[in-house]
């Protein structure tokens, strides 16, 4: 009978002492007590914005307390889900494009849909590093003509005061390529600019057909300066290009809300569309 007894009470504490591992088992791995418990079926990846690995560590936070991770296959650091969006080389080039059309900042923005902050950062530097020298083809001595104008165009600033600049414009009557560019006031120094910036074959060589503003005959030389009226059509190209200009650059049309508040943008933009201008034509 004792035996019988002490073998119900062992079979009994065996049960108990089970029922209790398994209890500690499950409690160890419940994941709504114990959320540091992790799980490496549902662990989600994170993906680098650079090359797209997925082998990331964290990274530390920033300093407004968003997690970091750190690519440990090409080193780039990043923020999971940032305000801020990665930029690609594709969305750069798109918007190099846009530049050289007429629309607006916004109205960038708003088919790329970067922030406009970012936009005019872009744009700052962008039209800062744009070179300000003519780029032509090789041409050899011989005839030559060309045409020069001067085309309005104004500026406001923060400070809502407009200032007018002129753009002193020469091209090549037979490559419609554009020879020269200053922009400036219409005084005869911006006139000696024009002609300084034009290269010296044409200088030499050619022989200029312009309007009847003073600034011309007092810069040019007097045996191949040629003023002439418009009703003559030896100034249609330039003429033309004037309102090339007028349609391809958002800053140049007249009452537009698309004007520029800095001269640096404004003189950088005319010159990003003349070398691409220039070099469209060397393509063709």
């Amino acid at each position: 009978m004792k035996t019988h007894i002490y073998s119900y009470y062992s079979t009994l504490r065996l049960k108990t002492f089970l029922y209790f591992t398994e209890f500690i088992l499950n409690l160890s791995f419940d994941k709504d007590i114990y959320p540091s418990v992790k799980d490496n079926s549902n662990m989600e990846n994170y993906h680098c914005p650079s090359c797209g690995s997925t082998h990331t560590i964290k990274n530390g936070s920033t300093h407004n307390a968003k997690s970091k991770r750190l690519c440990k296959s090409c080193g780039r650091q990043f923020v999971i889900n940032p305000e801020k969006k990665f930029i690609s080389i594709e969305t750069k080039l798109f918007i190099d494009k846009l530049l050289l059309e007429r629309i607006s900042l916004r109205g960038i923005v708003r088919v790329t849909g970067v922030s406009l902050a970012w936009l005019q950062n872009y744009v700052n530097n962008k039209f800062a590093s744009i070179s300000r020298q003519i780029k032509v083809s090789a041409k050899n001595k011989g005839r030559l003509v060309i045409e020069c104008d001067e085309m309005w165009s104004f500026y406001i600033t923060r400070k809502k005061y407009a200032f007018v600049r002129y753009i002193w414009l020469a091209i090549d009557r037979d490559t419609r390529e554009i020879v020269g560019c200053y922009i400036g006031d219409r005084t005869r120094n911006s006139a000696h600019q024009l002609w300084d910036s034009i290269p010296a074959v044409y200088r030499q060589c050619a022989v200029a057909y312009t309007d009847f503003w003073d600034s011309y005959k007092k810069v040019i030389p007097s045996k191949r300066h040629r003023p002439v009226g418009k009703e003559t059509g030896q100034t249609n190209h330039i003429e033309r290009l004037n309102n090339t200009f007028r349609q391809r650059i958002s800053r140049l049309v007249r009452k537009s809300l698309s004007f520029s508040k800095k001269l640096d943008n404004h003189i950088g933009a005319i010159w990003y569309f003349i070398h691409d201008y220039n070099a469209h034509l060397a393509m063709d």
